[in-house]
């Protein structure tokens, strides 16, 4: 049996799901998660996850991406 966690319950999401939960294209997630000081980006190897709750923060702080 295999187990969905939804979106807004992970903590860590995949490009397309945290397109699909912030509305924000993909390249355009990639491009901000590329920048040197971006918080909201872990990196597992070469895999990049987006940190829901400080992509959450950063969205609510921003004025335009």
């Amino acid at each position: 049996m295999k187990y969905e966690v939804p979106i807004w319950e992970k903590s860590n999401l995949t490009l397309e799901e945290a397109a699909a939960y912030s509305g924000i294209g993909i390249a355009k997630l990639r491009q901000l998660s590329d920048e040197k000081n971006c918080t909201f980006v872990l990196w597992n190897g070469t895999k990049r996850l987006i940190k829901r709750v400080k992509l959450d923060e950063y969205t609510a702080k921003a004025y335009s991406i």
